[in-house]
């Protein structure tokens, strides 16, 4: 294993393996392999369904009888008052006007519907979808660009599916550049403030640029294999692999910086900083990919669609720094590192007598005080989930204002609010359809039940709800709606649409939290197991994650209702974040435990836990800020949901550094002592060394 690890550190290799990467990216480039990725991203909320979804079979049939996926495409004109005689006249030329455009896959429009009060007048068309992001994107900017914000009092606003669709692709669209850009600049400034050095920050940098290009060539290949790719799972994957990139770099970087110092050879200072930090960035790389690979059980298709994308962007990003980045490092030498050149020769006491020592030192004086009092303080912030609502929607879910909200809210002023997006019920009998009409609209919430079309497949029937049909309030509906269609109408009776694809949504992903969860909780705890052959250090290492996450999920839940004002969370979130804080914070308790095993072997486990923690503190906390940083990027886009992530995650990262991995980890190891390597012999073992003398 060691000897596989260090081949980057060969004379001959560094050169072949440097090409061989070269080579690659630029055949990647030379077949649009990154472009044709963002462009395999589906990003319909219907995509995301499971097949056995009600919703998924009432929406094949409905595509039947409408000859394809119709998006109504609605503008509302208002006039507080009243409309006039000249805003009816301007409705009218501008019906006709866009009729006239001939718009790509999309019905003529009807003639306008006036609201009960006078003061609002609809008009639809439908858009036939394709998949295509711009068959709905280029009718809705056309029908924008004719009609929003007349002026004179005249309030217009295009709304309806298609204009919803039509906000979030563009978000999508923008989301690769901005943030991968976003986060590139971060991490060069993070870097540069690390490394202190103009030159050596590059090479890591664009290791890591060639990870993020390689893991999005590659993650094309698995979308033709069936994977799902929206543009948030494209938007984490590319934090993922940035910022666990950049963990890896800086933890390599460090050992090899160290072992300059005590070899004058570049190439066996390399080899034995593979050998040694090798297995920890191995151990860690392969507790992130079965973590992240546990998302494959989601119902949820754009969540098990994160899983295997997210698994080999890790693994390309692991990869990299195993092999690109060691074979770089090898051929700039220690020139690389000016002003600050690593000297043969000037190893010494300094390395495990520093700041982190100190702490370590202070930590081991009242372990016990320190570990309940740590634990109180994050049982404390864990109370913040008092305050978690999954109250978000693709309807609240924009950050800015966006006019398919403003348009809904301006039809929910004089029309009955589900008037743009109405509910599906699909009767297979047709003999039942009257029975089907009466009991669905006797539902409280339901505002009117109409005969849209009749085919071979049986009657659809339109279900205007009373509440936004992209509210909580309208998916609480569905269950009482297929209740009572079933009821009326027998088994075969489906209820569909946009409403209920969300309520479906949300039902698989609470299924997704409650079996996933335990998985990736046993899958992580086996590979500790096996990583520091004992049973008692794993153990506490995940009730500490576990701590660590219920601490930054509570603060996030407090932040987004007390600070940001944000209509609730995605029912999404706790899983995601679960996953994200596990694995790495798991991360940086393999990047100090292994060292710390590494020094027990020596000088016993509180020597060895003190030398570990003061060995690796500067490069994990800079790991740590890096990789908070990273994720702290995701608030740049304008959606809600990343946002939370970002949040999250950026503070539990932070959270495991600064607290769980230098003062909680420490201070249960001091107290309880070496049974902590039990089962294993070390917990018996008596160290070979005295540790040596602290500096005057």
């Amino acid at each position: 294993m060691s000897s596989l690890l260090s081949l980057a550190a060969g004379r001959t290799a560094k050169w072949v393996l440097a090409t061989i990467w070269l080579v690659a990216i630029l055949g990647s480039f030379a077949a649009g392999l990154p472009d044709k990725f963002s462009d395999a991203e589906e990003n319909e909320s219907t995509s995301f369904l499971p097949g056995d979804a009600e919703s998924t079979k009432a929406l094949e049939i409905t595509e039947r009888f409408q000859g394809g996926e119709l998006a109504p495409l609605v503008i509302v004109y208002r006039r507080e008052g009243g409309l006039t005689a000249a805003d009816k006249d301007r409705i009218a030329s501008d019906r006709a006007a866009l009729n006239a455009l001939s718009l790509r896959a999309t019905s003529p429009f009807g003639a306008a519907q006036e609201s009960p009060d006078g003061a609002a007048a609809i008009v639809q068309a439908n858009i036939t979808g394709d998949g295509e992001a711009d068959t709905i994107l280029d009718p809705v900017a056309a029908v924008r660009e004719r009609v929003s914000d007349p002026g004179g009092g005249l309030e217009a606003k295009v709304t309806g599916p298609a204009g919803y669709a039509a906000d979030q692709i563009k978000v999508f669209e923008n989301i690769d550049g901005t943030l991968v850009g976003a986060a590139l600049l971060l991490v060069l400034v993070l870097l540069a403030i690390i490394y202190r050095s103009p030159i050596f920050l590059w090479i890591p940098l664009l290791a890591i640029v060639f990870a993020e290009l390689a893991t999005r060539s590659l993650g094309f290949g698995l979308t033709e294999l069936g994977v799902t790719v929206n543009g948030q799972s494209s938007a984490i994957l590319s934090i993922l692999v940035l910022g666990v990139g950049t963990d890896y770099a800086l933890l390599l970087v460090a050992r090899y910086r160290e072992e300059l110092r005590r070899h004058e050879d570049k190439h066996e200072a390399m080899a034995l900083a593979l050998r040694t930090a090798g297995p920890a960035i191995f151990a860690s790389g392969m507790t992130v990919i079965a973590a992240l690979l546990c998302l494959t059980l989601a119902d949820v298709n754009g969540t098990s669609g994160l899983g295997p994308v997210a698994a080999l962007g890790i693994a390309v990003a692991m990869l990299a720094m195993l092999t690109l980045l060691p074979a770089w490092l090898i051929i700039w030498g220690r020139r690389a590192f000016w002003p600050r050149i690593p000297v043969y020769g000037t190893e010494g006491v300094d390395e495990t007598h520093g700041a982190w020592r100190r702490v370590g030192d202070r930590v081991a004086r009242r372990p016990r005080r320190v570990w309940i009092g740590t634990i109180a303080l994050l049982l404390v912030l864990a109370t913040g989930l008092l305050n978690y609502d999954n109250g978000l929607t693709s309807g609240n879910g924009f950050r800015d204002d966006v006019e398919s909200v403003a348009g809904q809210e301006l039809l929910a002023q004089s029309f009955t609010s589900g008037a743009n997006a109405p509910t599906d019920v699909i009767v297979a009998d047709p003999a039942r359809v009257e029975a089907v009409s009466a009991a669905v609209t006797a539902v409280d919430g339901v505002d009117e039940v109409r005969v849209v079309q009749r085919g071979a497949d049986g009657v659809l029937l339109a279900t205007v709800l009373e509440p936004d049909p992209f509210s909580t309030e309208a998916f609480d509906l569905i269950p009482d709606i297929r209740t009572a269609a079933k009821r009326a109408g027998g088994e075969t009776t489906l209820v569909g649409g946009g409403t209920a694809v969300e309520y479906d949504l949300r039902v698989a992903s609470a299924r997704d939290n409650v079996v996933i969860v335990p998985v990736a909780l046993a899958v992580v705890l086996l590979i500790l197991i096996v990583l520091l052959r004992a049973l008692v250090a794993p153990l506490m290492l995940m009730g500490t994650v576990i701590l660590s996450y219920a601490a930054a999920l509570g603060v996030g839940a407090v932040v987004f209702d007390v600070i940001f004002g944000f209509p609730g969370s995605d029912p999404s979130l706790p899983l995601f974040a679960f996953i994200f804080l596990v694995a790495l914070g798991i991360d940086y308790n393999i990047f100090l435990m292994a060292r710390v095993r590494e020094e027990t072997l020596r000088y016993g486990t509180r020597e060895g836990m003190l030398r570990g923690l003061a060995v690796t503190g500067a490069v994990i906390t800079s790991a740590g800020v890096v990789l908070a940083g990273v994720f702290s990027v995701l608030g740049v886009l304008p959606l809600v949901f990343l946002t939370q992530i970002g949040f999250v995650v950026a503070f539990g990262v932070l959270l495991d550094t600064f607290v769980v991995r230098s003062v909680l980890v420490p201070a249960l190891t001091f107290d309880i002592g070496s049974k902590i390597w039990l089962p294993s012999k070390l917990a018996k073992h008596e160290p070979a060394a005295s540790p040596p003398p602290p500096p005057p």
